[in-house]
């Protein structure tokens, strides 16, 4: 069976696309150049897909700075130190970015004839945004059986969420049980010019809290 993976180069969408393959699937790993302020991601993105051994690769440019809205896409500061909470969306939410990922991924999964999305969305330990909550995933999934031929022909597509109630330090844990090298991982959202990580942005806590928890060594700390 082939899973259509979005695979950002983050320890998330690495973990849940490893744990797509440890349930047998054959992964088309989907990457998304969306005109964020950095590539370092990009770059993470195809070191995870090879360790992955992800024979099957697609990178689409879709520019969403011309829509803005958002720190990622902008010269807009990204907050640092913040404190964490799901009922304040932060600036670095980019306007419909998951529902526009998912629409790319389920067009290429049509293509391929495959039945099931993967994608890394985690309601737990994250920054609040809308389009990581299991009742998101699940409208996306009524939609893509509405909106394409193989849906209006009997298929049935599944968006999985391997992820979406394990907390960060969990996901962490379910990473090193599979095996994982995070030190190929990219999860900042402001790195410095070499990509080193800021160590005060959302992602950066929430990494850090993550390792933390579980009792391990950032491997990006340590090198």
């Amino acid at each position: 069976m082939i899973a259509v993976v979005l695979l950002s180069g983050g320890l998330d969408s690495y973990t849940a696309a490893a744990s797509a393959k440890a349930d047998g699937f054959e992964l088309a790993a989907l990457t998304i150049r969306y005109g964020q302020r950095h590539s370092a991601e990009l770059a993470s993105a195809q070191r995870v897909a090879a360790a992955l051994g992800v024979e099957r690769r697609l990178e689409l440019g879709i520019d969403l700075r011309g829509i803005g809205g958002s720190a990622l896409t902008s010269d807009a500061p990204v907050p640092r130190d913040r404190r964490l909470s799901v009922d304040e969306i932060p600036s670095t939410y980019v306007p419909a970015r998951n529902t526009i990922f998912l629409s790319l991924a389920l067009g290429w999964a049509e293509v391929l004839e495959a039945r099931d999305i993967v994608i890394g969305v985690n309601a737990l330990d994250y920054s609040g945004y809308p389009d990581c909550r299991p009742e998101f995933v699940r409208a996306f999934e009524r939609l893509a059986s509405l909106g394409t031929r193989a849906g209006v022909e009997g298929a049935c597509f599944r968006v999985h969420t391997p992820l979406i109630t394990m907390s960060k330090a969990d996901i962490i844990r379910r990473g090193q049980s599979l095996g994982l090298d995070y030190g190929l991982t990219h999860s900042c959202y402001d790195p410095g010019p070499g990509g080193q990580p800021c160590g005060h942005c959302d992602s950066c806590l929430l990494r850090a809290k993550g390792f933390s928890e579980a009792g391990l060594t950032d491997p990006l700390l340590s090198r």
